[in-house]
């Protein structure tokens, strides 16, 4: 199964270009789902596993893989499918990298890879309301046949069961250009109301003010906006944060447009994303971002607001 998925740096060619490359699959329904083939690290079969007592119930077991011991979590369940289903589930475990750890995922048959444009990658209906475990939907050829594709919110999904901290560090604390910081904006651009509720729940405590905008086509519309109205970007706000991965638009293609923009592209942007670092710093040079760290490090993300504010105060 793992031969369906070439190495990441095949892919790199994609990233900048607005293009993503998706892992379909079931979950022992007729829907189609999906994550994002950057994430995954290998498809195998479903391993033998040992239960965890007191684990979180979305928590199957745990196995080895690698020579380290892995969590497996039940996706199906995990996002809340009812009812009965349909042929054998689980047959598969997707292995995927997340913010520095690594996890399995119960799965059903895998479909396919298909590469196709972020432009395609819709954000799922209002109408579903916040409970969904969604980030994006899309449209694609399965067997002949065109099927809705849900794209699943990982990070959601895991946020649930591990508890991800947002204190701060006191050392941070004690730094003079704290003070600075309130009444300060930030641009913080996620398709997951995770991750975003993290950044604006970390910041917060300094008194940063959080505007949201849940992908890259949402933020520079915003950017634009300000820019005809004649508006300094970097009077709007202190900076950005954005996702690496988005519908519509991705984070790579966000800063590209933005440094291309005379009118905004002195902005400071640091790329937040759950995605391998080693790839991302290559990405964060290539794009002309100007920091990349990792999700769920609330310290992370206060130093390079800090690192930012620290520019401002020395350029007067």
């Amino acid at each position: 199964m793992s031969s369906i998925l070439a190495s990441v740096d095949q892919r790199t060619k994609l990233v900048g270009e607005n293009r993503l490359e998706l892992l379909m699959f079931r979950l022992g329904t007729r829907n189609a789902f999906a994550i994002n083939v950057f994430k995954v690290k290998e498809v195998i079969k479903v391993p033998a596993m040992n239960a965890m007592p007191g684990a979180h119930f979305n928590l199957k077991g745990v196995t080895t893989y690698r020579g380290k011991s892995i969590p497996v979590i039940d996706l199906r369940q995990a996002i809340k499918i009812r009812g009965a289903g349909i042929g054998d589930y689980p047959v598969n475990v997707i292995i995927t990298e997340y913010n520095r750890t690594v996890q399995g995922f119960l799965i059903g048959d895998v479909l396919s890879i298909v590469n196709t444009s972020w432009q395609e990658i819709m954000p799922p209906p209002k109408a579903i309301g916040k409970a969904n475990y969604l980030t994006a939907i899309t449209q694609m050829n399965i067997a002949g046949q065109k099927e809705l594709v849900e794209i699943i919110d990982v990070e959601k999904v895991l946020a649930e069961i591990i508890e991800y901290d947002t204190a701060i560090s006191t050392s941070l604390l004690e730094d003079p250009a704290i003070a600075s910081l309130r009444g300060k904006k930030i641009l913080a651009v996620d398709d997951s109301s995770t991750a975003r509720r993290q950044i604006k729940e970390t910041l917060g405590q300094l008194g940063i003010d959080i505007i949201e905008r849940e992908n890259g086509a949402q933020a520079l519309k915003l950017l634009k906006q300000w820019a005809d109205e004649g508006k300094t970007i970097t009077d709007e706000i202190l900076m950005m944060f954005t996702d690496a991965e988005m519908p519509e638009m991705d984070g790579y293609r966000l800063t590209s447009e933005v440094r291309n923009d005379p009118r905004m592209q002195h902005l400071f942007i640091a790329l937040n994303t759950s995605l391998s670092g080693s790839f991302n710093e290559a990405m964060v040079e290539k794009v002309g971002c100007d920091r990349f760290i990792s999700k769920f490090q609330p310290d992370m993300l206060v130093d390079v607001a800090l690192q930012r504010m620290r520019q401002v105060l020395e350029q007067g």
